[in-house]
């Protein structure tokens, strides 16, 4: 853990070590690329339609429609890939606000620590995000910024994994950054067109 999240190794639990042990992020694993697959699960097609299940009551629906929509458009600025909101269709990715547990075997922890998880492209679960609705959810630096953890869990939905980089995205702690204009760090740039290509304008 120390080495992943680049912090100084001491093997030992010590009072750093379990400040980042506390943080608030992303509930899926870090070591998942340690995974025995020979490829990351990816999208076989260029458009991804979503569907918002419930919503938070934490923020205007209206607002949660345009966060939602601007957390998938910093991938979709980098890549082919389109994302396509429907509302009653079956999507490729459902999104959901739910506290405790939830269905899919693993349950929200209540409020802080894990705040949301994602699964990778696939049938079925795959590619869903789930939110945890004992979070607070704002559209500003208070409490949890929905923006900034969609794009996170959505960067899973499309087959990254965590980074190890503290700038990136993918980097599995929760911290807030300036939303305005937000554009997409490179080492996330990188690696999403790994899996799916640049931008053709």
């Amino acid at each position: 853990m120390q080495r992943f999240l680049r912090i100084k190794l001491t093997g030992m639990l010590d009072p750093h070590t379990i400040n980042m042990m506390k943080a608030p992020r992303c509930g899926v694993p870090d070591v998942t690329e340690l995974s025995t697959r020979s490829e990351r699960p990816k999208w076989q097609k260029n458009s991804i339609t979503y569907r918002i299940e419930n919503y938070t009551p934490d923020l205007p629906t209206s607002v949660v429609d345009d966060l939602i929509k601007k957390a998938f458009s910093v991938w979709s600025q980098v890549t082919p890939l389109r994302f396509i909101k429907v509302n009653k269709e079956e999507a490729d990715i459902l999104i959901q606000f739910s506290a405790g547990a939830h269905g899919d075997w693993s349950p929200f922890d209540g409020t802080g620590r894990e705040f949301a998880h994602a699964f990778a492209p696939g049938p079925e679960i795959g590619g869903d995000v789930h939110f945890d609705e004992d979070e607070r959810w704002t559209n500003n630096q208070e409490d949890i910024n929905l923006f900034l953890v969609a794009a996170h869990e959505f960067g899973h939905s499309l087959g990254l994994y965590h980074s190890e980089d503290p700038q990136a995205l993918m980097y599995p702690n929760y911290r807030y950054t300036n939303t305005d204009n937000y554009r997409l760090p490179q080492d996330d740039v990188n690696k999403i067109q790994s899996l799916y290509g640049r931008r053709v304008n």
